[in-house]
């Protein structure tokens, strides 16, 4: 008896020690609040969006105020603008540019009866840069002249340099006329750069449809928009390659 009594206490005390095999813990210690951002990350501010001169405007003048929407950053850091003025679309002939500019707002002095684009994008006081803003075009003024050239004819399909599949193509444009002319279009396509070879005079539309296209083949075609006064303005020259 007294053995099967000291057989029964020591089992109990090994209970005992081993915490009474799966007890709720209770809850772990308070994490503390919520640390927010990591101060550490920087984040850019947004895009600008342009205001004057606004998007196919024929300016009154060569002595122009830039203006565009303010930016806001996440991090309420300070904000400066940088902002470029061209004579092309894809900026390779920038004639101004100004950075560390405090405020949403840049007068420039031009030459006369010219296309220019301009783009804005900020830069916060940390170095973090916003994408630049979409692009605007405008016509300076002119010495005393009646009509304008119509505005250079801007790519909308395909992309620049896009693969394409098949034998065929849409291709199309977009274009604007100053002083509100009707505008008609000659379009050039070849494997010549640039091409040389007119497939199509003085249509209205804005599109065209390639046929008959070679595989494994890089295209080059420009777009030349002529208004009812006889002006014309000549494109770029874009390319598509077929699979």
């Amino acid at each position: 008896m007294r053995k099967y009594l000291a057989i029964t206490v020591l089992s109990l005390v090994i209970m005992s020690c081993s915490g009474g095999g799966g007890d709720d813990p209770g809850p772990g210690p308070d994490p503390g609040p919520d640390p927010g951002p990591d101060p550490s990350t920087n984040n850019a501010p947004t895009a600008p969006v342009l205001k004057t001169p606004t998007n196919d405007q024929l300016c009154i003048d060569n002595n122009l105020v830039f203006t565009w929407e303010t930016s806001t950053d996440p991090d309420g850091d300070a904000i400066k603008y940088t902002i470029e003025v061209a004579r092309d679309r894809a900026f390779t002939q920038v004639t101004h540019s100004f950075n560390n500019l405090t405020t949403a707002t840049k007068t420039i002095l031009l030459e006369r009866d010219l296309v220019y684009y301009w783009r804005a994008k900020a830069v916060d006081s940390k170095n973090a840069s916003s994408a630049f803003s979409s692009v605007f075009q405008f016509y300076t003024e002119g010495y005393g002249e009646e009509n304008h050239l119509p505005f250079p004819p801007s790519l909308l399909q395909p992309t620049a340099n896009a693969m394409i599949s098949g034998s065929s193509v849409s291709l199309s444009w977009g274009s604007t006329d100053p002083d509100g002319d009707t505008l008609t279009f000659d379009v050039y396509l070849d494997t010549n750069n640039p091409p040389t070879t007119k497939v199509v005079s003085n249509q209205s539309e804005k599109s065209y449809v390639a046929n008959s296209l070679t595989t494994s083949t890089t295209y080059y075609w420009k777009i030349v928009a002529t208004d009812s006064h006889g002006a014309s303005s000549i494109g770029q020259i874009w390319s598509f390659t077929t699979e």
